[in-house]
C-alpha cells in the first residue's frame, strides 16, 4: 500500500518503517511461497487446501499484512496446503500416516460433506502447534493488535503464568475458545488432550468421514451446544430449520470448539488433569466480540450493511460527514483502537445469517482494497499502525466441571 493520509485514531501509533516489510506484493508472495526453515516457536500457521497462490485476493491481503507487520520481529508466516508437489504440503511438516496425528479420513483423503475443506483445516491445527508451537489462524482473520508484544508478555515469557492465547466466545463464566486463533508453545497440555479427544470422535463408529452427528457423542455430554444463547432458525430450499436443529448443525460444524470446552471443563483424576483450574490459571482469553467481531456487533450481524458502510468513501476536504460515513468511521476507529483482530465469517454462518462482510468481499473482488474507502482505511491501519496497549484477558475463575472422569471414556 502506498502512503495514505488517513487519520490515526487515539490510542494507536504508527509502526516505524524499519519494522515493516514494505516490499512489493510480488516479492512478499515469493517469501510466503518459500518461507524460512523452522528455527523457533514464532510461527504463524495457516492452511488453504490448494495453496496460497489459489487463495481469494482479499484473504491474500490478510496473509501479506501478517507478514509485513511481524516478519521483521522474527515471525515466519506459512500457508500450508495438500498439493502433491508443494514444499508447503502438510506432509512435509507432519506425519500424515500416523493415526496418533490424523484420523483415517484425513490420511485417505475421504473427508466429505459440504464443509470438508474447513474440517481438513481443523485437523492440522493442534498437530502443528503441538509439534512446533506458535499461532494458528484462519486465513479470514485480519490481525490488528500487537501479536509480538502480547506473545512476549505471555506465552513467550517464561515468567508468565499464561500458556494459551485465544478468543473466548461468551462471558467470563463460559469456556468457549474460538478455533480461528489458537496460540501456544510446543506440547501444550490443554491442546494435547483436545487433540486426543478430537481424534477419538473421528474414530467413532469405525471411522468418520465427516463431523455430522458428533454433537451427540457421550464424550461431549454436559457441554452446551453452540449457539444456545440465541434464537437461531432459518429457511432454505423450502425447508425450515428450527433452533434445536441449527444448534446441532453449528456444533457439528465447530466440533473443535466443543472439544476445547469439554477439556477446559474436565476433571480427569486418572489422567492427572484439572481443566477448570488450568483454564483459570493459564489461559489468556480475549473477549471475542470486542476482540474479533466488533464490525458484526456494531452492524447487528448485517453483512450487507457492513459491506455498504465499508465501501463508502471518506468525505473529501470541505465535505460534511454523512450519517452513514459517521457509522463507518466509528467502526474503523473502534476496530483499530479496541480489537485484537477481525474474523471475516464464512461457512455455515452464511446459511443461518445470509451474506457477511467476508462473503461480499469474496463476491466483489477488490472491494476491500479501494483507496479512499473505509475498508481501505481499516486495511491500511492493520498494516502500518499498532495499538498502544494489548487487550485485557477475561478474569477466568475456576468453574464447576462439565465432566468428571477419563478423557476418552464416558463418566
Amino acid at each position: 500500500m502506498e502512503f495514505q493520509n488517513y487519520p490515526i485514531p487515539s490510542g494507536v501509533h504508527a509502526v516505524p518503517s524499519h519494522k515493516l516489510d514494505l516490499r512489493p506484493d510480488s516479492e512478499v508472495d515469493e517469501t510466503l511461497d518459500n518461507p524460512a526453515p523452522i528455527s523457533d516457536e514464532k510461527n504463524v500457521w495457516f492452511f488453504w487446501h490448494s495453496g496460497y497462490a489459489n487463495m481469494h485476493p482479499y484473504t491474500k491481503r490478510n496473509i501479506r499484512a501478517w507478514h509485513r507487520r511481524f516478519s521483521r520481529q522474527g515471525w515466519v508466516i506459512r500457508v500450508l496446503d495438500r498439493q502433491a508437489s508443494s514444499p508447503l504440503n502438510v506432509a512435509n511438516f507432519l506425519d500424515i500416516s500416523d493415526p496418533g496425528t490424523f484420523p483415517r479420513a484425513f490420511v485417505d483423503g475421504t473427508i466429505g460433506g459440504e464443509y470438508a475443506p474447513q474440517h481438513t483445516s481443523d485437523l492440522v491445527r493442534w498437530p502443528l502447534l503441538l509439534k512446533y508451537g506458535g499461532v494458528y489462524a484462519d486465513v479470514g482473520l485480519m490481525q490488528i493488535g500487537d501479536l509480538d508484544r502480547l506473545w512476549s508478555d505471555t506465552i513467550g515469557n517464561p515468567k508468565s503464568r499464561f500458556e494459551v492465547l485465544s478468543y473466548n466466545a461468551g462471558s467470563v463464566d463460559e469456556r468457549s475458545l474460538t478455533n480461528y486463533c489458537l496460540c501456544s508453545r510446543k506440547n501444550n497440555p490443554l491442546f494435547s488432550r483436545c487433540h486426543k479427544l478430537l481424534l477419538e470422535l473421528w474414530a467413532a463408529d469405525g471411522g468418520k468421514t465427516s463431523t455430522e452427528g458428533m454433537h451427540s457423542s457421550p464424550l461431549l455430554k454436559g457441554v452446551p451446544l453452540q449457539g444456545q444463547g440465541g434464537d437461531l432458525s432459518f429457511e432454505e430450499n423450502g425447508k425450515r430449520y428450527e433452533h434445536e436443529e441449527v444448534t446441532q448443525m453449528l456444533t457439528d460444524y465447530i466440533i473443535q470448539g466443543q472439544v476445547l470446552s469439554l477439556v477446559m471443563g474436565l476433571v480427569d483424576e486418572e489422567g492427572g488433569w484439572d481443566g477448570p483450574t488450568y483454564s483459570a490459571e493459564h489461559v489468556y482469553a480475549i473477549n471475542y466480540m470486542v476482540g474479533s467481531q466488533l464490525i458484526n456487533e456494531v452492524t447487528a450481524w448485517d453483512g450487507k450493511k457492513a459491506f455498504a458502510l465499508m465501501s463508502l468513501e471518506l468525505p473529501k476536504e470541505g465535505e460534511v460527514e454523512s450519517e452513514e460515513q459517521e457509522q463507518a468511521r466509528v467502526i474503523v476507529e473502534r476496530c483499530l483502537q479496541k480489537s485484537f483482530g477481525f474474523k471475516l465469517a464464512h461457512g455455515l454462518i452464511l446459511r443461518v445469517l445470509g451474506d457477511t462482510l467476508g462473503s461480499l468481499w469474496r463476491k466483489h473482488k477488490g472491494s476491500d482494497n479501494v483507496p479512499g474507502t473505509y475498508a481501505h482505511w481499516l486495511r491500511y491501519g492493520t498494516m502500518y499502525w499498532c495499538q498502544d496497549s494489548v487487550p485485557p484477558a477475561l478474569d477466568f475463575k475456576v468453574i464447576e466441571p462439565f465432566k468428571r472422569g477419563p478423557l476418552l471414556r464416558e463418566k
